[in-house]
């Protein structure tokens, strides 16, 4: 296989204030019960944060681990829904913010499994969240370090046990931000699932450049393009309100693999986080 955050919650985004950890926003460590989304699809993450187990004959893959004590919460979910954590071969993310990966170096002690990432990510990651272009040094974005052991490119794969994720690169929100697509099967029809790193942007972060990141305006404007262009049937992200999971589900209910179908509903996110990126932009070269 070729395999090349703090206290307020905006837009699915980072916000933070001073050195605020992220545990203080309780939506992101509110519990919330395990459950099947579609196919080999579950959900595993806290009330707001996603964390999505993708299971194979062959072992697991887990994306993105949340904050607070999230190894623990995950093992737990993994293992209601009926699965071992320590079946998990691969780890990964969306994004390398504190959010997303703070768990990533237990559950890699605690599995074994391989972390994979994007190539742009890989620095963060083994940085602790110290090279982050926005909040490199803010102490409340950082999380302990963890060894990348591969990475991946634009429309690089990711496969095990009969499962292939696509990856996309999406930029802005991170230099490495990732968007995961795969078709599942269910009663006998295929759909196709994006795992999306939604293209929000951080309070702080001039979209017009930085001086750690001079090609943000660009990166944001190829990833709103290349979104827009996705052709795909369930809708999923790395935060459950930008995909409106709670307006869609509730514990207890019975399962329908339509429930997150909504190709509408993913493009007109992506179009109302252009126009807000667009205004933005303005405004900024207006000043200048």
């Amino acid at each position: 296989m070729r395999q090349r955050s703090i206290a307020l919650l905006i837009l699915g985004s980072l916000a933070f204030a001073s050195s605020t950890r992220a545990q203080d926003d309780p939506s992101w460590t509110r519990s919330f019960p395990p459950f099947r989304i579609i196919g080999n699809i579950y959900w595993v993450g806290s009330y707001d944060l996603s964390s999505f187990l993708i299971t194979t004959p062959q072992g697991h893959i887990l994306i993105n681990t949340g904050v607070g004590d999230t190894a623990r919460t995950i093992k737990a979910g993994v293992e209601q829904l009926g699965f071992k954590l320590a079946d998990t071969k691969i780890l990964t993310t969306t994004q390398g913010h504190y959010d997303h990966v703070a768990g990533l170096a237990e559950l890699k002690r605690m599995t074994g499994a391989r972390v994979v990432v994007s190539e742009p990510e890989k620095a963060l990651l083994e940085s602790g969240g110290k090279l982050d272009f926005r909040f490199g040094d803010t102490p409340g974005a950082q999380f302990e370090p963890v060894k990348v052991d591969s990475t991946f490119k634009d429309n690089d794969t990711i496969s095990l046990g009969g499962t292939v994720l696509t990856a996309h690169h999406h930029p802005g929100h991170t230099k490495g931000s990732t968007s995961f697509t795969l078709n599942v099967q269910e009663s006998g029809k295929t759909y196709r699932v994006v795992i999306a790193n939604m293209a929000s942007i951080n309070p702080g972060v001039t979209v017009s450049g930085m001086a750690k990141y001079p090609g943000i305006a660009d990166d944001y404007a190829r990833t709103f393009k290349a979104q827009k262009d996705m052709a795909i049937d369930v809708f999923l992200a790395s935060h459950a309100s930008q995909f409106k999971l709670h307006e869609k589900y509730k514990p207890g209910d019975a399962f329908n693999p339509d429930r997150f179908v909504d190709p509408q509903g993913f493009k007109a996110a992506v179009e109302e986080l252009e126009k807000t990126y667009r205004d933005q932009l303005a405004r900024e070269r207006a000043r200048k």
